[in-house]
């Protein structure tokens, strides 16, 4: 196995071994890809605080999110499609979570199957949600998740309308894919991956075929898909939601402080910060800039994580100083699985590890709970209350 220091070590193998549609399906946003590119870049505008002479021994990355022990302050986000970055990847994904101790989100737009990342793996999983229109489907997909012993579910917000991804348009993005002449020309020459995708089975969006009304096959997927988000959802809706599960409910998709006080006061038990990786609307807040104003708005009343732009243990470092109780990581662990598959994402979450224990550590603390923003130098205007 090539010597992994950084997450970038993993970028470089995954470009070279994914065929070029599921590569640009996780490297890009929408539009411009402006809010994609700052989800990044604007945690380099915040600066650490080293410190010395302090007793940096017994340090302790372990934490709870929602309850449930973690390793680090850091869950795998719900990536769709992550079946086709590598054979079986969600499950893949989830036993390496498992294994580093962190918790997995697996997505509704899976490859691998509800039953079938719960029958292979041991650890509960947390099972995400998308606002549509269909409630039989949705009862069904929380049940299902219920009886796969899912100890969290995840309500995504913020794609009722899909952000213009031009990538995936231009390349014709589907699972399986669209075999043009040149989808196939790149194919053929990612040959480790297609021999791995031709021994599964699992090439189609496993919880939504055979499951949603109309969808018995691939061929009805698309229209099925562009007929079902809801884009008339409003809280009341989310409410109807919460009903439909009685376990802990996390609310995905915040950047902005009134609707992180509506998901308090729907019963949500932890909100993810978050702009969809910047695949969404363009031009939108950085979701790290969205963090503090956020953290003011909702005091205690809710958790609160952090998602979108995450790609390095001084990332999450930050972030938790800056008061999220964690992080999520997307497309950092799929570089990893991609590359190298299970090997790969457990390489993602060591690497994300070291750099957070070690920078921890420089800072001059050695318990990740009582990390604050006193181990941190902002700049003026990076947060707070923006001019309408």
């Amino acid at each position: 196995m090539p010597h992994i220091t950084e997450i970038e070590d993993l970028k470089r193998i995954y470009r070279r071994r994914v065929p070029k549609m599921f590569y640009d399906y996780c490297e890009s946003g929408s539009w411009s890809e402006q809010t994609f590119r700052e989800n990044s870049s604007d945690f380099d505008d915040i600066y650490l605080r080293q410190r010395v002479a302090i007793d940096m021994t017994g340090r302790s990355t372990a934490t709870t999110l929602i309850g449930q022990d973690a390793a680090m302050p850091v869950a795998l986000a719900p990536v769709g499609l992550t079946g086709m970055q590598h054979a079986d990847g969600e499950i893949h994904a989830a036993r390496a979570a498992e294994k580093f101790g962190v918790p997995y989100c697996l997505s509704t737009m899976s490859i691998c199957s509800i039953e079938d990342v719960a029958e292979n793996t041991s650890a509960p999983f947390w099972m995400q949600v998308y606002t549509l229109k269909d409630d039989d489907f949705m009862q069904r997909l929380f049940d299902r998740a219920k009886a796969a012993n899912c100890s969290a579910a995840v309500i995504t917000v913020d794609l009722q309308l899909l952000g213009q991804r031009h990538k995936d348009i231009k390349n014709g993005l589907s699972a399986p894919p669209k075999l043009t002449p040149k989808s196939v020309a790149n194919m053929m020459t990612k040959v480790p991956w297609g021999l791995e995708m031709l021994q599964t089975k699992r090439r189609f969006f496993g919880n939504i075929v055979g499951h949603a009304k109309g969808v018995e096959d691939p061929s009805s997927l698309a229209t099925w898909t562009a007929q079902s988000f809801d884009q008339a959802l409003n809280w009341d809706r989310i409410r109807e939601f919460r009903k439909m599960w009685e376990g802990p409910l996390i609310i995905k998709g915040i950047i902005d402080p009134r609707d992180a006080l509506e998901a308090c006061n729907v019963g949500a038990d932890a909100i993810v910060v978050s702009n969809h990786g910047g695949r969404q609307l363009d031009g939108a807040l950085s979701s790290i800039r969205a963090l503090a104003p956020i953290l003011d708005a909702v005091g205690d009343k809710i958790e609160v994580h952090l998602d979108s732009g995450v790609r390095s243990g001084q990332d999450v470092l930050k972030a938790v100083a800056m008061g999220a109780k964690g992080c999520w990581i997307g497309r950092a662990y799929v570089y990893g699985l991609g590359a190298m598959g299970e090997k790969g994402v457990s390489e993602a979450l060591r690497v994300i590890h070291k750099e957070l224990d070690s920078s921890m550590g420089l800072c001059g603390r050695t318990d990740i709970n009582e990390v604050d923003r006193d181990i941190l130098l902002i700049p003026k205007g990076f947060s707070g209350d923006w001019q309408a």
